[in-house]
């Protein structure tokens, strides 16, 4: 299956891409509402619920213009080369569970995911602070540069 035929298979069968796709294919993160799919072997993720789906991809972009300084970018128009995409995805998740979780409920975390729940994060983040605007960026953004990614091969 070529390329392109791939994509347009895909995005007629998923019209609700779930914006946090990455760090869930790679098991950094999980929610309780992603909908696996396989496509010529590949794993896609939906999201069926379009409120959340929103809520998520307001969050994710703000997440990457707060953190642009700090992964040395200038502009954002999208989505960020991987390893920069998966930090402000599975680091920034994890800035934001550790503000919305008390320190005495941590869950022992699993082998590999760092955010047990992304909806649940997100709903209790919106509740607490009442809007993304109101998030202490500072304190997710070191959490998003300092998340371990894989080191580039030779």
């Amino acid at each position: 299956m070529d390329e392109d035929q791939y994509r347009k298979v895909y995005h007629a069968l998923n019209p609700n891409r779930c914006v946090f796709e990455k760090s869930l294919n790679n098991r950094h993160c999980d929610c309780e509402l992603k909908q696996r799919f396989v496509i010529a072997t590949r794993e896609g993720i939906a999201c069926p619920s379009e409120q959340a789906l929103a809520e998520c991809s307001l969050l994710l972009e703000t997440l990457r213009n707060k953190a642009r300084f700090a992964l040395k970018i200038i502009t954002v128009d999208g989505p960020l080369p991987h390893n920069k995409e998966l930090r402000v995805q599975a680091g920034g998740m994890l800035g934001l569970q550790k503000l919305v979780t008390p320190k005495n409920t941590e869950k022992p975390p699993q082998t590999g995911v760092t955010v047990h729940n992304i909806h649940q994060t997100v709903v209790a983040t919106l509740l607490k602070y009442d809007s993304v605007e109101k998030l202490p960026y500072s304190d997710i953004v070191k959490d998003i540069v300092t998340y371990p990614v894989r080191k580039k091969r030779r």
